[in-house]
C-alpha cells in the first residue's frame, strides 16, 4: 500500500504561539483548500478543545445516529482516538457542512465500549498498532479505503511530533499572524521526540491581506545531530 502525501497546516503567531489565539477561519481554511485534501486528520485532545471552543457539546440527536448524504468531494475527517476521548462528542463533527462523515483510527487496546459507540452510529474505524494507533498503516489504509492523495493535518503539537519523527510529512503550511502573545507558549513542534534537527525547504512564501503571511515548506530529511 502508498502513503498519502500528507501536509499540516496552521496558524500560528511571530512567536510560534497557536492557542488561544483569534484564528481568520477564511484564511486559514481558504488557503487550506488549494491542497485538495481528501483526508481531515485531526488528534482527538485537539477536537475536543475545538468543540469547547466553539460552543460546547449538543446533545445528540436522530440523524447523528447514522451517515448524512454529503457531496464525495467535501473530505473525509479521520480523527485519531485510541483512548476514546471523544465517546458521546463524535456528532459535532459529522455535522459539518464540509465534512463528508468520519472515521476514527483505534488501536487494539481501544475501550470495547468505545468500539460498541461507533458501531451503533455507523462510524468507520481502523484499527492498527496495540496500545496506540499505528499512523503509518493507518494513513495506508485510509489511501487504500477512500483513495485518499492528499491528508492534511489540522491539529497540534502531540500529532504534528509523531508524524514528524515516523517520517510521516511531507509539507508543512503555516499562516503567520502579525501578533507576539508573550509569556510561555507551547511550540508547534515541541514533540518531536529525539530528531534535533528537521530540514526544510521554502516552497512558497505568499503575502496575503492584513498583513498575514503565507508560507509552505517541503519536509527534507532528517538529523540527529
Amino acid at each position: 500500500m502508498t502513503k498519502p502525501k500528507v501536509i499540516m497546516h496552521n496558524s500560528i503567531t511571530l512567536d510560534g504561539s497557536f492557542r488561544d489565539i483569534e484564528v481568520d477561519m477564511e484564511l486559514h481554511y481558504g488557503t487550506a483548500s488549494s491542497f485538495g485534501e481528501d483526508i481531515h486528520l485531526v488528534g482527538a485532545n485537539t477536537a475536543k478543545i475545538g468543540i469547547e471552543m466553539f460552543g460546547g457539546l449538543p446533545p445528540e440527536e436522530d440523524d447523528d445516529l447514522r451517515k448524512q448524504e454529503r457531496d464525495e468531494a467535501n473530505p473525509i475527517w479521520a480523527i485519531v482516538d485510541s483512548k476514546g476521548i471523544l465517546k458521546g462528542s463524535l456528532h459535532v463533527f459529522r455535522r459539518f457542512e464540509m465534512c463528508r462523515d468520519v472515521v476514527v483510527l483505534v488501536s487494539a487496546s481501544t475501550p470495547k465500549d468505545y468500539l460498541e459507540y461507533l458501531k451503533d452510529r455507523d462510524y468507520d474505524f481502523i484499527v492498527t498498532g496495540e496500545k496506540h494507533a499505528d499512523l503509518k498503516e493507518a494513513l495506508e489504509l485510509l489511501a487504500d479505503r477512500y483513495e485518499a492523495e492528499t491528508v492534511m493535518v489540522d491539529s497540534g503539537s502531540s500529532l504534528n511530533g509523531a508524524l514528524l519523527e515516523q517520517g510521516l510529512m511531507d509539507e508543512i503550511s503555516l499562516i503567520l499572524l502579525p501578533l507576539l502573545t508573550g509569556g510561555e507558549t507551547e511550540s508547534l513542534f515541541a514533540n518531536i521526540g529525539k530528531m534535533k534537527h528537521i530540514e526544510l525547504e521554502l516552497l512558497k512564501c505568499e503575502k496575503l491581506e492584513k498583513g498575514y503571511l503565507w508560507l509552505v515548506y517541503g519536509v527534507k530529511r532528517s538529523s540527529n545531530k
